[in-house]
């Protein structure tokens, strides 16, 4: 980077605060407790669920999804922690907790099939398979396939993408999902039509169920602001793993018709550049947005945190926002944690026009804008400003309906599923026992 991009850096840097607002704390009970509840361990631990993923410390959006879902499961069974197979690089070295108990390589072929052989091994009732073609190996992440076929326990599959136009390989790979899962999660209703029409999935297998989000108490955005060291500011933000994609230069081309009407304006771009976009460009993209930044000579107006952050720092800048943007450039996307979590901190959103979006923001939780327009982007973050009572319809609309996706609602929801399909997967076999006998 250049002298001036340096001086760029050095000005937009943001420090995180203390904790704020976050409720979804988990006590696990002593291990020398255990044993006085015998009766209640039964009765209440009906399900033991794996969960198939990333995991952190890998900084990855589904990571940070598996590990939301299975310690919000693991709070309704309060005497066993989430079990996590984590899928890893080889050559990585993984500091995973104790709730990591198998790793599949990657790359390695027979990895998938020694995990499959662990879970049948085990006590384990379901599999929760956390699917997105680029976590796993093989063409599309076919290895996934050869872990599935070898499984002799139920599998959910939760579908972080659903293509509505994919190569044949990736149409065949969620076909032969669809045939070896006992259900098909996507979290609009968008996704399940998808499934149904693209990849003929078995409507009884297509299910719905929203993207948890954080159990945030709604705050003033003033007293979030102070702990930021932004009193003064309004805050724009945008937040996930940095990559061309995001349209982020969009917002930034917009600034300074949004600094015209709102000269205290900030807009904060948090989190860290993909690791996957980094090992093959480097930080190409982050850079030419820093350039765009001093074009405009607007470096006093937007502000990186370069680094991938934890739920509690996104939850404190969530608080403190304004005005919430997704510029995201891929009109297919049917999933979006960060949207997501925007809407459970009941924010007023702006967002292009992708599927999720589309559904997610309908009857007034947020406003859509043009792809790539930069003026249809400073348009509406200045009505918004502009209009109280409008951006406090947004804020209510939009927490209201996060209430439904809560992480401890979702939970539910996945308890429910996992435990309709181990019931009817123990009644087959106890089914085919008595047939041999």
């Amino acid at each position: 980077m250049t002298a001036d991009g340096n001086k760029v850096k050095k000005q937009i840097a943001v420090s995180a605060p203390e904790e704020f607002a976050l409720r979804d704390e988990v006590r696990w009970l002593k291990s020398e407790d255990l044993n006085l509840f015998g009766y209640l361990r039964d009765s209440m631990n009906k399900i033991e669920p794996v969960y198939v993923s990333t995991y952190p410390p890998s900084e990855c959006g589904i990571a940070m999804f598996c590990k939301d879902l299975s310690s919000s499961v693991a709070k309704y069974t309060p005497f066993s922690k989430p079990s996590i197979i984590a899928v890893k690089r080889e050559h990585e070295i993984e500091p995973y907790s104790r709730v990591v108990r198998y790793q599949i390589l990657r790359e390695n072929r027979q990895s998938y099939l020694d995990a499959a052989k662990f879970i049948n091994d085990s006590s384990i009732d379901i599999v929760s398979l956390q699917h997105e073609y680029g976590i796993f190996g093989g063409d599309d992440g076919e290895y996934a396939l050869d872990f599935l076929e070898a499984l002799e326990k139920p599998a959910v599959a939760t579908l972080h993408t659903v293509l509505q136009n994919p190569s044949p390989n990736q149409k065949r790979i969620l076909q032969e999902m669809g045939r070896l899962c006992k259900a098909m999660v996507v979290m609009v209703k968008m996704g399940r039509k998808i499934l149904l029409e693209t990849y003929d999935i078995d409507p009884k297998k297509a299910t719905v169920i929203p993207h948890g989000v954080p159990n945030v108490h709604r705050v003033k955005a003033s007293s979030v602001k102070n702990a930021l060291g932004l009193s003064n500011a309004k805050i724009m933000s945008t937040f996930g793993l940095i990559n061309r994609g995001k349209g982020i230069e969009y917002v930034i081309k917009a600034m300074p018709k949004i600094l015209e009407k709102n000269p205290n304006m900030i807009y904060l771009v948090l989190g860290e550049t993909h690791p996957g976009v980094r090992k093959y460009e480097g930080e190409s993209y982050r850079n030419m947005l820093a350039e765009t930044i001093n074009d405009l000579g607007i470096s006093e107006n937007v502000r990186f945190n370069n680094r991938f952050l934890s739920l509690s720092e996104l939850v404190r800048y969530l608080c403190a926002t304004d005005v919430y943007i997704t510029p995201y450039l891929n009109k297919d996307q049917i999933c979006s944690g960060t949207l997501a979590y925007a809407v459970g901190c009941g924010k007023a959103i702006l967002s292009t026009p992708y599927l999720y979006a589309e559904e997610v923001l309908a009857d007034g939780r947020g406003k859509l804008v043009d792809f790539e327009s930069s003026d249809s982007i400073a348009e509406n973050v200045n009505l918004i400003m502009e209009d109280k009572e409008l951006k406090e319809s947004m804020e209510n609309a939009a927490y209201i309906y996060g209430r439904r996706a809560a992480w401890f609602n979702v939970a539910v929801d996945y308890l429910d599923l996992f435990h309709r399909i181990v019931t009817a997967h123990q009644s087959r076999d106890q089914a085919n026992i008595n047939a041999k006998e």
